[in-house]
């Protein structure tokens, strides 16, 4: 099984690995994300390198192709968001879709889909039409099981895309952790 994520292509995006290039366009779209705000040029720049790096060396290692992915416009070749894979570290058991057990503690690991795009862009489609080709490059190519996004519940945006994407959307019933207070489940037979 190749692990190597190709450059995914739809409609209208190009997913693709970020360049050394991206450079500003990624400093604007990550200082717009609460989790990532304040960051210097220079840590962006450490960061991106890392990024660019991460690619080439979990394809040799033979592992997911965890990471973030440039969202491209194929038209202009504007660099629009971010998208990808991540482990994703989570108390999951307490949700109904995976055992509900609410006094579950432990946490487990699960495969994320995470995005990101830049202000200007929003409200057009754009995540849930490249989540789609992530998607589907995960349960092809991957042979994944599930896929699972986590959000905050005032994160409306994110949810929205979630439902779009035709995943089961649950809520932590405990309030902790923050980042894991609404959850979506994709099962590769949905």
């Amino acid at each position: 099984m190749a692990l190597e994520m190709p450059v995914l292509e739809t409609a209208r995006l190009n997913v693709r690995p970020f360049v050394l290039g991206d450079l500003e366009a990624c400093h604007q779209l990550l200082d717009c994300e609460a989790w990532q705000t304040g960051q210097s040029v220079a840590q962006r720049r450490e960061w991106l390198e890392w990024s660019v790096r991460n690619h080439g060396a979990l394809a040799r290692l033979e592992q997911p192709p965890y990471g973030d992915r440039a969202m491209v416009l194929r038209a202009t070749g504007e660099l629009i968001g971010s998208i990808g894979l991540v482990p994703s570290l989570g108390p999951f058991d307490r949700l109904a879709s995976f055992g509900g057990d609410i006094a579950a503690t432990r946490y487990r690991p699960e495969v994320g889909l995470f995005w990101a795009v830049r202000t200007a862009h929003q409200r057009q489609g754009y995540a849930s039409e490249a989540a789609r080709a992530v998607i589907a490059y995960a349960f092809a190519a991957l042979q994944l099981d599930r896929l699972v996004a986590t959000t905050e519940h005032a994160n409306t945006a994110s949810q929205a895309v979630m439902r779009r994407l035709g995943m089961a959307v649950e809520r932590n019933p405990l309030p902790e952790p923050t980042w894991f207070q609404t959850v979506g489940v994709l099962r590769a037979t949905a």
